[in-house]
């Protein structure tokens, strides 16, 4: 997979398949190894599994945000359902956690796909007003259905389960494996993304972004490429959501608030919106600059805020938009 702006080819024009290559060997191979060589570097297994978490709901929002060019506060609904999707599949049909990842993502991407319609009916901050909304409705569903939900509370008595493959079984248990079973569904993610943004649906995404006038003088319906991106974007933002639900074996509404769809927006802001690899990076900075941080000091959001300052200011790329600059100059 190669992690570059849409906007250029995947490298400069004398690069070799291998150079080309190179930056996503490197980063899978750091991916593959976190349990090895983490400890080494005081962090922990379960960090990384929410560093990918987050990299991945990331890069769902990125499909919208940095390629298409709409901006939603919105999008922890659709993690968000994703979450509660499987926590009561596992609570209250099946115990099994394939299943429930299904029925998690089905959720939440239905959700996004029937609200999509809704929202694309607006441009610049009316979109981002409407998405805020839906987000909300869904927050104010899950806070009062006590029944269901478990209200403010948030949803419990149920875990993750361990999944047969005949005489073996993996062990979900296990903080490693899990580390693993995140990361197959994080390279699953990658795969889509990639191939949906290297594909002329992409191209078409990119487009959008740039010059929806030209669009709609060649007769193609902006709308509707909008509310595919939307779509997509959402249910990989509920795929991640699933695996968060499991990862805390817990969810409660603040996975549905419009706080933590602004923290999926600085986290591709702080990587880099429109490239690839970006929203990784930035849940990577984001994720363990709070943990480290907020093991320290109950202030640790006016750092986060002062990072984001920073960034908008003087990189207003992202990390890796303008590491891409540089190289391409």
């Amino acid at each position: 997979m190669s992690g570059t702006e849409s906007t250029v080819p995947a490298a400069s024009f004398g690069a070799t398949p291998i150079m080309r290559l190179l930056p996503s060997l490197i980063i899978w191979s750091l991916l593959l190894s976190v349990p090895f060589w983490m400890p080494l570097v005081g962090g922990y297994t379960a960090l990384a599994s929410r560093v990918l978490i987050f990299g991945l709901a990331a890069m769902g929002l990125n499909l919208l945000l940095g390629f298409t060019g709409g901006l939603s506060f919105g999008h922890a609904a659709y993690f968000g359902l994703g979450a509660y999707g499987t926590g009561l599949m596992l609570k209250f049909v099946s115990g099994s956690t394939p299943l429930a990842i299904v029925v998690g993502v089905l959720v939440g991407g239905m959700a996004a796909t029937v609200f999509g319609l809704l929202t694309i009916r607006r441009r610049g901050i009316y979109f981002a007003m409407i998405t805020i909304a839906v987000g909300q409705m869904f927050y104010f569903i899950a806070v009062r259905w006590n029944s269901l939900t478990g209200g403010e509370d948030g949803l419990t008595g149920f875990s993750r389960t361990n999944i047969g493959f005949g005489q073996a079984v993996l062990n979900l248990h296990h903080t490693i494996t899990f580390y693993y079973f995140t990361l197959f569904f994080f390279a699953i993610g990658c795969a889509v993304v990639w191939r949906v943004l290297h594909s002329p649906l992409g191209h078409t995404f990119v487009a959008v972004r740039e010059n929806q006038r030209r669009l709609r003088f060649l007769g193609l319906s902006v709308g509707f490429y909008i509310w595919i991106a939307f779509a997509l974007s959402g249910t990989v933002a509920a795929l991640a959501g699933t695996l968060y639900a499991l990862l805390n074996n817990f969810t409660s509404p603040q996975d549905l608030n419009w706080l933590l769809s602004g923290d999926f927006v600085i986290i591709c802001v702080l990587g880099g919106m429109r490239t690839f690899w970006g929203p990784p990076l930035g849940a990577t900075i984001y994720v363990v600059v709070q943990d480290y941080l907020s093991s320290i000091t109950v202030n640790w959001m006016a750092f986060i805020g002062a990072l984001f300052v920073v960034v908008v200011l003087f990189f207003p790329f992202g990390l890796l938009g303008l590491l891409q600059r540089r190289s391409s100059q």
